[in-house]
């Protein structure tokens, strides 16, 4: 077998099957996650799901300090009229709930397991413009941390698994 030939199966190989990409310790959060659980600790201290058995999102978190995650219920009502301006009340209140999204800018301090999350946008505007501080936990390529816990007592839990770093 020729060198040119074999250079090109380990490079057409390095491209199916990545190898796990090195993150840098001072941002272990830059690159792109896949949400895997999106829970919920009740006040009793049972962890039960908050959107569906098999919730949908995604986290992106750029180098230079910019992230963006978006997180979906398993299953969402659909709007009868196919016109997102002539829902009905209850149909209003189920895309509300059903989604958690936001974008911003964040700093992560490793040395305290803190990420520190500017938002500048979300789906529930009282978070626009508002700054939260959020311990985290990194294991492997498995992200999660609590948001803060919602007027009812219940605490939210992300949770992500890293599809590649940046």
């Amino acid at each position: 077998m020729s060198a040119r030939f074999v250079s090109l199966i380990v490079t057409l190989a390095w491209a199916v099957f990545p190898v796990d990409a090195q993150v840098p310790a001072s941002n272990p959060f830059a690159g792109h996650w896949k949400l895997i659980a999106a829970d919920k600790i009740l006040p009793d201290g049972s962890r039960v799901p908050d959107y569906g058995d098999e919730p949908h999102g995604i986290a992106i978190f750029t180098s230079d300090g910019y992230f963006v995650v978006e997180v979906f219920r398993d299953v969402r009502v659909k709007f009868a009229s196919k016109d997102r301006a002539k829902g009905t009340p209850e149909e209003y209140k189920d895309a509300s709930l059903s989604a958690s999204c936001s974008f911003g800018t964040y700093s992560v301090d490793p040395a305290t397991s803190k990420v520190t999350m500017k938002i500048d946008r979300s789906t529930f505007p009282n978070s626009d413009e508002t700054t939260q501080v959020r311990a985290y936990e990194l294991k492997g390529g498995i992200l999660s941390w609590k948001v803060p816990a919602r007027p009812d007592g219940s605490i939210p839990v992300t949770v992500l698994r890293r599809i590649s770093a940046e």
